[in-house]
């Protein structure tokens, strides 16, 4: 699709704009390597081989019994004596000595005609996360070989939480940034371009909205319904929609009156087409200005919100529960440090990439 003069000169501007150019490529490898998680951090196996036949565990239930176990529960795949029936083809006594067994197959001993050698591919960290894993000493433990960033107060691997954290943070954010906006933008167009009665009445009602105790309502409903992931975002979205109004209504007061609007008014242009096709793209750039604040203000929220123990449940891989986790064990730095270098490094490259669309939005902005 080929992209009108005008895109195409506001994205020269962008590109120029090289802080948010180079943002805009790192977050989107992070996001997009976030948005694969299970296929990066996960305690089953991607493929296992068994007697000849091929199992992918991540993306289906496997009992024991399928591998010569004897449970009819879903395999353990981090159990060594699961791994030692795989790796043995089922032939052989694993609950005696499993890691021998292993490690016989590993040089090659447990082979031949009697027995076919099966094999388990694990993700790069054989951790989800929600694993809670066999640890020397106590929890939370400092990083090592197998758990790079260390593990938290429940024994579960830090890393795969940053991983699936910041997936989480990342789409709560859009969901509800993108559906706050599309509202608040269309309130603060109604509002600004009738203006009169209308503009009255949305304005009375947004200074009880604005009365209205988000926190306590948030956690209310939470204490009726239980706490889950969209439940969350619709309440957020039911109170965040009133950012955007006040700058789009201005924006549209200001501009209902210009020689433009009154002549497409004349030619019968509707007014839906004016608002949203002649209108709003005049109102992007102070809309855009503000969105760098929504964004930040709705992750603070996400984090604040299960810091305070408010927020999505317990077992959800949660930054701000990570942030928890750091107050509460100071003996564990290494905690606090990923934390603040996960928010820090997340917000920093958002901002930047949406200060650099703000800048190429502006008609007044050029970059050398």
């Amino acid at each position: 699709m080929r992209l009108s003069p005008l895109n195409q000169r506001r994205w020269r501007n962008f590109r120029r704009n090289s802080r948010a150019f180079w943002s805009l490529i790192i977050f989107s490898i992070l996001f997009g390597l976030s948005l694969f998680a299970e296929l990066i951090a996960n305690d089953r196996p991607l493929l296992v081989q068994y007697r000849g036949d091929y199992f992918v565990p991540i993306a289906k239930f496997y009992p024991e019994t399928a591998f010569g176990g004897d449970f009819k529960t879903e395999a353990i795949y981090q159990d060594v004596e699961v791994q030692c029936l795989i790796i043995s083809g089922g032939l052989v006594d694993c609950f005696d000595d499993p890691e021998g067994i292993i490690e016989d197959s590993e040089d090659g001993i447990v082979a031949g005609e009697e027995i076919e050698k099966g094999w388990i591919l694990n993700p790069l960290i054989p951790y989800s996360y929600k694993t809670i894993n066999d640890i020397d000493g106590t929890a939370p433990s400092p990083p090592d070989a197998d758990h790079l960033l260390g593990t938290d107060n429940s024994a579960r691997d830090v890393l795969a939480r940053v991983i699936y954290g910041f997936r989480l943070s990342i789409v709560f954010t859009l969901v509800v940034t993108i559906a706050s906006s599309l509202i608040g933008i269309i309130a603060g167009a109604v509002q600004g371009f009738f203006g009169g009665r209308t503009d009255l009445i949305f304005q009375r009602i947004l200074e009880i909205w604005g009365a209205t105790p988000s926190l306590y309502v948030i956690i209310i409903m939470f204490a009726i319904l239980g706490r889950s992931f969209w439940l969350l975002v619709f309440l957020s979205i039911l109170f965040g929609w009133p950012a955007l109004v006040g700058v789009v209504r201005a924006e549209f007061l200001r501009a209902r009156n210009f020689e433009y609007v009154r002549a497409a008014r004349a030619l019968g242009v509707s007014n839906w087409k004016i608002m949203f096709r002649h209108m709003l793209p005049n109102a992007m750039v102070a809309t855009l200005t503000i969105l760098p604040f929504i964004i930040t203000g709705t992750i603070g929220m996400l984090a604040s919100l299960d810091f305070l123990g408010f927020g999505l449940p317990s077992s959800a891989p949660s930054l701000g529960e990570l942030t928890l986790q750091a107050k509460e064990n100071l003996q564990a730095p290494w905690l606090a440090f990923t934390a603040f270098t996960t928010f820090a490094v997340m917000l920093s490259l958002l901002v930047f990439i949406f200060e650099g669309v703000r800048d190429a939005f502006d008609p007044r902005k050029t970059f050398q």
